[in-house]
């Protein structure tokens, strides 16, 4: 038996009370099985259930015939699988506008968005809307967090230790993925969930999105084609020419529609790009970057394991990517800020940009480790670096090289940072 009564502080903890003290109501919305519900209870005084079973049927009418009725209860109050009576939406705004309170409601749910047709206002200035995505290491545990990303911005970041995390412990960090709920599994069972994740999407959650029924075999073909993509700006048409090689093709508007489902329900996340402000004039590719949302989804539809990541470092460099990139984002998210990435027609290409809404931002590549990788990231960085125009913009608050490998974060000579993923926090 399995015991999932323990609860880690997530970052979105602060940001949910945040928003809370801001909004009439937050609407909790991110993957499937990342946590939501778990991380609404924590703050909430009163909730309800919209989905159990034993009065599934009395919520739905109520919804209909007396909608005040579910949303009675002490603020703030968790209204969770909201996405069945979305009739509640218009009912808590119209509450919200009259009571002229913060901190009322949470809307929590599945990743299948709900017929917007039943509701008629979008909720602006009375909702928040708050995106969790999969724990970060910081989260679950498999870093120190001695290097914080708040500190490299106000550089006031310092040398310091890692945990030490071996090749094999990084390919099963990348398999396993941030879902909460195997963090106490055996690492045989806990690789098990994402396979099992990426079933319930084609084989549902696909298809729930919109009511569109979607095939199962097709949308397994095309979750591992965009997994070969990952971190490359390739077009709909190159994954359906991919997809085509050996199989019946599908028109380019088809797949676009499945990428579009998988957006909704928070499979995919792909990267805008980021448009700075250069000393020469330079076309910048302006093509969004692709990724999982997490990277044991990209492993998963790989049909691939710890193993096989160790016995390709080429791949297993591209899924640690994903990895790093959910981080940063997480991370982002806490310092309210958004990653980019940045590619410009004569090649020159950062991983990820982290750009926070005070105008700072950092350049950051990301490499597996060893000196001749970190040594090609720190070039491209301060090349990319000496491009920018500093007259129209802020210079880079810090240049970062983040490794899967490494004992320790330290500042290279020439000024850039080198640091391991087991050592950065929020």
């Amino acid at each position: 038996m399995q015991n999932f009564d323990k609860y880690r502080e997530r970052i979105a903890d602060r940001l949910l009370a945040e928003q809370l003290e801001t909004v009439g109501a937050v609407l909790v919305q991110g993957p499937k099985w990342c946590g939501k519900t778990t991380t609404a209870e924590q703050l909430a005084k009163s909730a309800i259930y919209i989905d159990n079973p034993k009065r599934l049927r009395t919520n739905l009418t109520l919804a209909e015939t007396d909608p005040e009725a579910l949303l009675a209860g002490e603020n703030p109050r968790l209204i969770d699988e909201w996405q069945l009576t979305p009739q509640l939406w218009d009912t808590a705004r119209y509450i919200i506008s009259h009571q002229r309170r913060t901190g009322l409601y949470i809307f929590t749910g599945s990743a299948v968005p709900p017929d917007k047709s039943l509701i008629t206002h979008s909720g602006t200035g009375r909702f928040a809307w708050l995106t969790m995505r999969t724990m970060s290491l910081w989260e679950s545990g498999e870093s120190t967090g001695a290097v914080s990303l708040e500190a490299l911005f106000k550089q006031k970041a310092e040398v310091a230790e890692a945990k030490d995390l071996s090749i094999k412990d990084l390919a099963y960090l990348v398999c396993r993925g941030g879902w909460p709920g195997v963090l106490e599994m055996s690492q045989r069972n806990a690789l098990k969930q994402s396979f099992n994740y990426v079933d319930a999407v084609c084989n549902g959650d696909i298809s729930r999105v919109d009511n569109v029924e979607r095939n199962a075999t097709f949308a397994a073909r095309l979750l591992r084609s965009y997994a070969r993509h990952q971190g490359g700006q390739v077009s709909v048409s190159m994954i359906n020419a991919d997809l085509s090689a050996n199989q019946p093709s599908m028109s380019d508007d088809t797949v676009a529609s499945y990428l579009s489902a998988l957006k909704n329900i928070f499979v995919i996340e792909d990267m805008p790009a980021w448009c700075p402000n250069l000393r020469s004039k330079t076309a910048i590719r302006t093509a969004d970057t692709r990724y999982f949302i997490d990277s044991s989804i990209a492993t998963a539809a790989l049909g691939i394991g710890p193993d096989d990541l160790t016995n390709d470092l080429n791949t297993f460099g591209l899924m640690f990517e994903t990895l790093a990139v959910r981080d940063l984002r997480v991370y982002a998210d806490y310092l309210d800020g958004k990653v980019f990435h940045y590619r410009d027609k004569n090649g020159l290409e950062c991983d990820a940009v982290i750009h926070l809404r005070n105008g700072s931002y950092g350049l950051v590549e990301i490499k597996l480790g060893g000196d001749t990788l970190i040594d090609g990231g720190a070039k491209t960085l301060l090349k990319l670096s000496n491009k920018i125009d500093t007259d129209k913009m802020n210079p880079p608050s810090f240049l970062m090289v983040l490794t899967g490998l490494g004992s320790y974060a330290y500042k290279r000579k020439d000024g850039v940072w080198v640091v391991p993923i087991a050592s950065l926090k929020n």
